[in-house]
């Protein structure tokens, strides 16, 4: 034991020796190279001193990043979030230039920009050298992922022995679009966890190379997995449902045995993370018709991501589900726009602008991940990486014509870097460290693929990077559940997929508001305004920046009290006349406005409409007249037969709301494409009804109970709620391995 323990201590030192050395040669190249570095002073010095200095200088720009560093960043934690990763180049070259004045031997000196420069290389080459020497050491990064472990369980107490729950949200990847991904090798973990092999036909991916956890990428995705302790669960079988859609699905890997079942679920109208997430962590979504809508007693519009709204919305869902939440028992939300009942939270949209105990702070799981100088470093530079990315794929798509296509300049390129690098790192780190502290459930989003597919589509060598780093991240997350003080289940699902489509403006030259306003009879003005897109992402970097994310509602505001409200929540359109304080009927609207309702319905670009009716109670409408009752769209679905089963079900229960717009425009579906026109500027979009979007998926252990029976279908995030609860009381003993067909049949 005493040897092992020596040849431990010198394995450390000699790493310590080697990153120290590989510093050392760093410095001496950058001072040969740039003209504003000097380690040595003006009158000149010898080769030996110069040498010392360069070492000397090493040494303390090491121990200062080691000791001073996580002192600073939490002093800095004020320091808006987003606003501090940019700053990590210029903090570590304030570090440098007191690492260089306190050396005995000889005095350098910097240029300021040389400095910020320096710093950074000698970080990012620090960080490398010791990734690289971690990577071929798995002794090493088990014993540095025990003592992390070790330091919790001390600090925490024994964690209990009944396993937890990990729930990762993949925002907006659909089950097809995970399907044809796994067949084409982009996601390795997912498809060891399947028990299949890449379709060789089409070609293996390479894998990604940025910043996530580099010292973790070899091991993170092992040779084989370990097979289920009980085999498939009775009643479903493991790795892909039956039935897939979109294209072929992978090939069962030989003597391979799947430790998860994947299966589609089907989404409320509403196909958008506000929604969902608020059902699957609170129980309820009702009265959330859309990702932005007009209250008219309030005189107010509710916007999922904007923090009020956000945290009005938790309200409510609590007290219609009449609980707090998924995560009420020693859980923990990371990166959601919701908290689900959690005691920590960060990263939360819901809580940004309250000011909350430590653990529950928005922000606070920035500094856990800033306050590793080589985090840092590599986090920016990996930032760097993506902006530069974005805006050569955006000008290669531009050149070659892409279409549709839509603008991505202005802030993009910072908002895409910020959502697929600063969100992704950070979350990671939060979901590691709940892990490792042993808690009982862990809800995080990561939202990259969402942000890009919006800009990109939802499908293309953009977002084929996005998901291998995500796998990537799967995997990291994996191997640290490994090492975790409590054994845990990795749940993977999405929150709704994407329909690709050109946009309605691109396609028709106006917007939706233009086209309200002429069947109104009020002018139309030359140019249409935009929508924001990329929602999550968006409203992560403003509560980052600690921006008021209320900017912008007067866009929603009519000039004229009489003038009706449009929103856009992907490819769902919302009127709502505000001078009007009830929900106007269809008889209502043609003695006020002939030649509106038939407008819309007799657009190319809308598929249907949904409206009060004071004869039938609610009807929907579609062109050449169409007109079906709700209660009689099981028998004559109408403008809804190219929307597919289920369709009449989720118009029904929106139409039920309270809050549920005058007129509910969803755009035109080409069944045959999966195309939609989005009346946001998106190409890739999400919020109503029509193709992908509204398929996402549920990857679960197979040591669960079924979803729902075989043969059922899972219906509703509030039902996925239901299921993940039942997983819970599974875990602690308290429900019966036989409840799969009770959420079904409620």
């Amino acid at each position: 034991m005493g040897d092992v323990r020596w040849r431990r201590v010198a394995s450390q030192i000699g790493r310590s020796v080697a990153v120290w050395v590989v510093s050392t040669l760093t410095m001496l190249l950058l001072a040969g190279l740039l003209p504003d570095f000097r380690l040595r002073s003006a009158d000149g010095g010898s080769a030996t001193d110069i040498a010392v200095t360069a070492a000397l200088g090493a040494g303390a720009f090491g121990l200062l990043s080691a000791l001073v560093w996580p002192r600073l960043v939490r002093l800095l934690l004020l320091v808006p979030a987003l606003v501090l990763g940019l700053l990590v180049f210029f903090l570590n070259g304030g570090l440098l230039w007191l690492a260089l004045w306190l050396n005995p031997v000889e005095r350098g000196s910097a240029a300021p920009e040389t400095a910020v420069v320096v710093a950074a290389v000698m970080s990012a080459v620090a960080s490398a050298t010791g990734a690289a020497l971690a990577v071929r050491d798995d002794d090493a990064y088990r014993r540095r992922l025990y003592r992390l472990a070790d330091r919790r369980r001390r600090s925490t107490g024994p964690a209990p022995a009944t396993p937890g729950t990990v729930f990762l949200q993949l925002d907006g990847v659909g089950h097809d679009v995970l399907v044809d991904a796994v067949r084409r090798g982009l996601m390795p973990t997912v498809a060891r966890w399947l028990g299949t092999v890449p379709d060789q036909t089409d070609g293996t991916a390479p894998a990604a190379t940025d910043g996530t956890a580099p010292d973790t990428a070899d091991r993170a995705a092992p040779d084989t997995a370990p097979a289920a302790a009980d085999g498939p669960a009775p009643g479903m079988s493991g790795g892909l449902a039956t039935g897939t859609a979109g294209g072929a699905a992978p090939v069962p890997a030989p003597g391979a045995r799947p430790t998860h079942r994947l299966i589609p679920w089907r989404t409320d109208w509403s196909s958008q993370t506000g929604a969902t997430q608020l059902a699957v962590l609170h129980g309820s979504n009702h009265d959330v018709p859309a990702f932005r809508w007009y209250e008219k007693e309030r005189r107010e519009v509710m916007v999922c991501n904007r923090p009020t709204s956000a945290a009005e919305l938790e309200r409510r869902a609590a007290a219609h589900a009449g609980h707090p939440g998924l995560l009420a028992d020693d859980g923990a939300s990371r990166g959601n726009l919701f908290g689900g009942g959690a005691d920590q939270q960060a990263l939360v949209l819901s809580i940004a602008t309250r000011r909350r105990a430590p653990g529950t702070r928005s922000r606070a799981g920035y500094f856990a991940y800033f306050s590793d100088p080589a985090n840092a470093v590599r986090t920016a530079l990996s930032f760097v990486a993506e902006v530069g990315r974005e805006i050569v794929q955006s000008t290669r798509a531009r050149w070659s014509g892409q279409r549709p296509r839509v603008s991505r300049g202005g802030l993009y390129p910072f908002v895409r870097a910020f959502a697929t690098v600063v969100q992704r790192d950070v979350v990671v780190a939060a979901v590691t460290g709940d892990l490792l502290a042993g808690r009982t459930s862990v809800y995080a989003d990561l939202v990259a693929y969402d942000e890009v597919a919006h800009h990109s589509g939802p499908r293309g060598r953009d977002t084929a990077k996005v998901l291998e780093r995500l796998d990537r991240a799967l995997a990291l997350i994996e191997n640290v559940a490994e090492h975790a003080p409590r054994p845990y289940r990795i749940v993977v699902l999405s929150d709704h997929g994407q329909s690709p489509g050109e946009t309605f403006r691109s396609r028709y030259g106006l917007t939706l508001g233009d086209l309200v306003r002429a069947g109104c009879g009020l002018p139309v003005p030359r140019r249409a305004g935009r929508t924001h897109s990329g929602a999550e992402a968006r409203a992560a970097v403003r509560a980052a920046l600690r921006r008021p994310v209320e900017e912008g509602v007067e866009q929603y505001r009519p000039t004229r009290r009489d003038e009706p409200i449009v929103l856009a929540s992907g490819n769902l359109g919302l009127v709502s006349f505000p001078d009007v304080p009830h929900r106007m009927s269809k008889e209502e609207i043609d003695a006020r406005y002939p030649a509106l309702l038939p407008t819309l319905a007799n657009h190319p670009g809308i598929g249907f409409l949904l409206v009060r009716s004071d004869r039938h109670g609610g009807v929907v409408l579609g062109p050449h007249g169409a007109e079906v009752p709700l209660d009689r769209l099981d028998d004559d679905p109408g403008p809804l037969a190219a929307f597919g089963p289920g369709a009449a079900e989720v118009v029904r229960r929106t139409h039920s709301f309270p809050h549920t717009a005058d007129i509910m425009v969803n755009s035109f579906h080409d069944p045959a494409t999966g195309e939609v026109h989005a009346f946001e500027e998106q190409i890739g979009s999400h919020g109503g009804l029509g193709g992908a979007q509204s398929r996402p998926f549920l990857l679960s252990p197979l040591t669960l109970t079924p979803p729902v029976p075989e043969g059922a279908e899972l219906r509703g995030a509030e039902e996925v709620h239901r299921v993940l609860r039942r997983w819970l009381a599974e875990a602690d003993g308290t429900a019966s391995p036989a409840a799969p067909g009770r959420e079904h049949a409620a």
